[in-house]
């Protein structure tokens, strides 16, 4: 079955659940309202601009899964989905990946977004399988640091080269659908990459290189 890989944020929904989980705790507040959200945004800033150090910002981001009770959590991730998530849904996006569903594709998305925001969000999508950030958790729950390698930038492929390996499959005949400049390194060793409403950095390149580029919103 060929692979259609897909980003999550600003690909198959209109926005960025990170950055919004974040903003939602604020709201909520299950963090330092101020410092937090100062935080939330300059790291944001950082990804946008392709400078973010993914370590650091996993240290600020994973903390509150660890702060918070497990209950807590999933009630507070019901409630996120309703708020937040439902008004980024993208019917054109989930009439794409219905389109390649038809065709007999193996519907993959990979993100840097921590598994914990994202899994509920790729359920609701009907996708195959989901690489994540992986938070890391002992037997009490969420320790706040991460497990293994993050699925960014060049970790997206290391990552993906481990599910390959791990599943059997190869890239052939592969598609990487992403809006963002970071995810580069992934879009150069798949078969078709496609830019969806790509980033100014993105969108320079796919126009130099000829990649399509369209649009999933409405």
């Amino acid at each position: 079955m060929p692979l259609a890989i897909f980003d999550l944020d600003n690909t198959l929904i209109a926005g960025d659940s990170d950055y919004s989980w974040g903003e939602f705790l604020v709201r909520h507040n299950q963090v330092d309202p101020e410092r937090y959200r100062t935080m939330n945004e300059k790291f944001y800033r950082d990804y946008e601009e392709g400078r973010l150090d993914i370590h650091e910002y996993l240290a600020f981001a994973l903390r509150p899964l660890a702060e918070i009770l497990p209950e807590t959590l999933a009630a507070l991730h019901r409630q996120f989905m309703e708020e937040v998530v439902a008004p980024m849904w993208l019917p054109r996006a989930v009439a794409l990946l219905q389109q390649h569903r038809a065709r007999g594709d193996y519907l993959l998305v990979i993100t840097s977004t921590n598994r914990f925001v994202v899994d509920p969000i790729c359920q609701k999508l009907g996708v195959d399988d989901l690489i994540a950030t992986e938070p890391a958790a002992d037997d009490r729950g969420y320790t706040g640091e991460v497990a293994g390698i993050p699925a960014f930038r060049e970790g997206k492929v290391a990552r993906l080269r481990q599910w390959l390996e791990e599943n059997g499959g190869s890239l052939e005949g592969s598609c990487f659908y992403s809006d963002s400049i970071n995810d580069l390194p992934l879009l150069e060793i798949v078969d078709r990459p496609v830019a969806v409403d790509p980033d100014a950095a993105l969108a320079r390149i796919a126009g130099e290189r000829d990649w399509p580029i369209i649009s999933l919103r409405d």
